[in-house]
């Protein structure tokens, strides 16, 4: 097998026609993560014997005729904080070195025919936007190893970049599918909340985490969303509906598409290189049948500051449960009670968790709630309602994923300007609407730009199928294909 930079969709038909294996496809793609995990460190674990085994099992059961479905046989990594009974899920973090969780996450049972070869690395407990706050060292860009790739899902992002047919499962809960797969030139979609299962997702902000994937191409996004999409009674948030094939509505044809464009998203923060890449990127649509429309989010500026209270107050609530008790790092050499609880949490949360820990408990502290929670809370309603109102007039709204391409790591910088990488993708997130972000260019420094649009609720097609034109028509990923990824 010498193809290079296979997508998982073009694995499929490979492994259908049996021009391949799936022990080849995943050896190859193991090797690949082995060799380059050693310059990126985008992998925690890497399951080597599992996935192999895994592998040829499903060799052996293919030969029998078994009708191969979107993604049985291809190799799949997860973030490291969905649950997985066959390998650690330590979230990145101290607090859960070692961990071994007695359950499948749902998504991880939906793939039982697909082959988990890593868990992979990200920031702790999905808290950053640069994937450097995990316990096991920052995550490095492929496309520049001095440059971050991008947070939480940093991991899943460069991992997909470097490897043949692979496809990730990430989190976002603010931007973490999105930004990292801007960052390093990949495909990352944020679903609808409630169309996938977060019943074994390890909690960040309960009422914002969603699982999506991230991937090469749009066709293997689309694949991985129809593999994990569907009700789950285990999960109290999960939507039962319909969920129609999003593979199938890939047609590339745009014609009569409405695209608002905000201009709260377009202010003189955003980067020369970036802003022109987004227009020429709206022009090509509109030159394909798109209308595109003005609009206005007038709530959009408060919805950073509405996120981090909401977050922060979640996390601080679904976090109290590491406690050195139960489970996770525990200190042993305590004089009470009390101090077996700080001793442990001290030890086994990073900076960014426990301050976050911190300004979560006091937005939830008497005198302190009403002030902040509560008007947070009001403050998403309203966001809500302005991008509800805009979804009656138009299709999808296009944004950038960022201001910026990705950032210099080991960078010193205060906690309020990492946050604001955030700015142009929580309100998805607060409104609960799906996102997706897709390469649209390139800045000065060869670095990957993305295109974020966003759509109403359980319009994954539209989503999709806007930026498989997207795709389709910029032509980046055969550029990429011919790129040597690792500097």
């Amino acid at each position: 097998m010498n193809n290079t930079n296979l997508t998982a969709y073009e694995a499929r038909k490979l492994l259908k026609s049996k021009e391949v294996s799936s022990a080849e496809l995943t050896t190859k793609a193991l090797r690949q993560i082995t060799e380059n995990n050693e310059k990126l460190n985008f992998a925690i674990s890497i399951e080597l014997d599992y996935a192999l085994k895994m592998a040829e099992s499903f060799d052996k059961t293919a030969c029998k005729g078994v009708e191969l479905n979107s993604i049985q046989g291809l190799p799949i990594a997860v973030k490291d904080n969905i649950c997985t009974v066959f390998s650690k899920t330590t979230c990145a973090s101290r607090m859960l070195k070692g961990y071994v969780s007695p359950y499948n996450a749902t998504v991880i049972d939906k793939l039982s025919d697909s082959i988990i070869t890593a868990k992979l690395n990200m920031d702790e407990f999905a808290m950053g936007s640069t994937t450097e706050t995990s316990y096991f060292g920052a995550v490095k860009n492929p496309h520049d190893i001095e440059k971050s790739p991008g947070g939480s899902s940093g991991g899943c992002a460069a991992a997909v970049a470097v490897t043949d047919a692979l496809m990730t499962l990430g989190s976002d809960t603010g931007g973490s599918i999105r930004l990292p797969a801007a960052h390093c030139g990949v495909v990352g979609l944020k679903p609808t909340y409630g169309s996938v299962s977060r019943y074994g997702l390890i909690a960040f902000a309960s009422s914002l985490d969603q699982i999506g994937p991230i991937c090469k191409s749009v066709k293997d996004t689309a694949m991985l969303y129809d593999a994990i999409c569907g009700h789950d009674k285990r999960d109290l948030t999960s939507i039962g509906r319909e969920y129609p094939s999003a593979l199938k509505c890939l047609t590339g044809n745009i014609r009569g598409l409405k695209i608002g464009v905000p201009d709260e998203y377009f202010t003189s923060d955003i980067n020369e290189d970036v802003k022109t890449a987004i227009f020429k990127t709206l022009t090509t649509l509109e030159k394909l049948g798109a209308e595109l429309i003005p609009i206005s989010l007038k709530h959009a500026q408060y919805a950073l500051s509405a996120y981090y209270i909401i977050s922060s107050a979640e996390a601080s609530s679904n976090l109290s449960r590491f406690d050195g008790v139960r489970y996770g790092y525990r200190r042993d050499d305590n004089s009470s009670i009390e101090e077996l609880f700080v001793n442990s949490r001290t030890e086994g949360f990073g900076d960014e968790v426990k301050r976050r820990i911190l300004l979560g408990t006091f937005v939830l502290s008497e005198g302190y709630y009403d002030k902040y929670y509560l008007k947070a809370k009001q403050t998403a309603q309203l966001i809500k309602s302005d991008f509800q109102n805009a979804f009656s007039a138009i299709d999808v709204i296009a944004t950038p994923v960022s201001f910026n391409t990705a950032p210099k790591l080991n960078q010193k910088r205060s906690p309020v300007s990492v946050y604001s990488e955030d700015f142009c993708t929580v309100s998805a997130n607060l409104c609960g609407i799906p996102a997706i972000s897709v390469p649209c260019g390139f800045d000065k420094d060869s670095m990957p730009i993305g295109i974020q649009f966003m759509a109403d609720s359980f319009r994954e097609d539209l989503l999709l199928n806007t930026a498989y034109a997207v795709e389709t028509e910029l032509n980046l990923f055969q550029w990429a294909r011919r790129e040597s990824y690792v500097r």
